[in-house]
């Protein structure tokens, strides 16, 4: 096994059993104890786990609030939001989620004419500053934790329309399972977008990758484009292209 794989196995590993130890991983992957140590060093600067007295555990989102959504990972958020942004173009339907990533996104938009749809009141009430971008919301029950309009009638409205780009963040991207999140309803909401659009543009700090959410999105052929920032290992960014991915790069200080 090679060391990436290795490595974006312990954070499936870590993620699934949320604690683990050093002696454990050192047995399932027949490595010294000193090797698995080096992976959680590595892993931990990149953000993809916390080392623990032993062993490390897991520092994946579950369905934090808004508020506490906007600090983490901000730099990479805003980098990735503006790389997003640039791929709007006069005259696009585009469906934007109720991600931080997606509330970046809007505030950087130009003011030119467009068509947004989106799920979230956040996104709604920073683009209503922008005279040209007609804005429409999905309606449903409102979720406070995220500020987004979630369930049945959340998703039926999305029935009605029909758009060229879908732009949508999540909590995991794995190269088998493909994108997921935390929350059962964020994601068949997302799902049903995925399913309105000509193309899905996915916005992942690279601290989502190889993480497996609670609930399926897509599978990754749905995606077309990859929003991420440079801490993305070069084994998975290979395998993503490899995947007819394209994957976009946004560099932040």
């Amino acid at each position: 096994m090679l060391v990436a794989e290795r490595q974006q196995k312990i954070i499936e590993l870590v993620n699934i059993r949320k604690s683990i130890r050093v002696s454990e991983l050192s047995e399932y992957f027949s490595v010294t104890e000193e090797t698995i140590r080096r992976d959680l060093e590595k892993l931990e600067k990149e953000n993809k786990l916390k080392r623990s007295h032993g062993g490390a555990v897991s520092i994946q989102e579950e369905d934090l609030d808004v508020s506490e959504r906007e600090i983490t990972n901000v730099n990479e958020k805003r980098a990735i939001a503006n790389a997003a942004a640039e791929l709007v173009e006069s005259g696009d339907r585009i469906i934007v989620d109720a991600s931080t990533t997606a509330w970046y996104m809007a505030k950087v938009l130009q003011n030119i004419p467009l068509t947004v749809i989106t799920n979230s009141i956040k996104v709604s009430i920073e683009l209503s500053k922008k005279d040209k971008i007609e804005v429409i919301s999905t309606g449903g029950r409102l979720n406070t934790k995220s500020m987004s309009y979630l369930g049945p009638l959340a998703e039926r409205s999305l029935d009605m329309y029909h758009v060229n780009k879908c732009f949508m963040s999540c909590k995991g991207l794995h190269l088998e399972n493909g994108l997921s999140d935390s929350n059962e309803e964020q994601a068949l909401l997302k799902k049903k977008m995925a399913e309105q659009s000509d193309q899905v543009i996915v916005m992942v700090d690279s601290s989502k990758f190889g993480v497996k959410g609670f609930s399926k999105i897509a599978p990754l052929s749905k995606a077309r484009q990859i929003i991420t920032d440079s801490k993305i290992n070069s084994g998975v960014k290979t395998r993503l292209e490899e995947n007819q991915l394209t994957v976009h790069i946004a560099d932040f200080k």
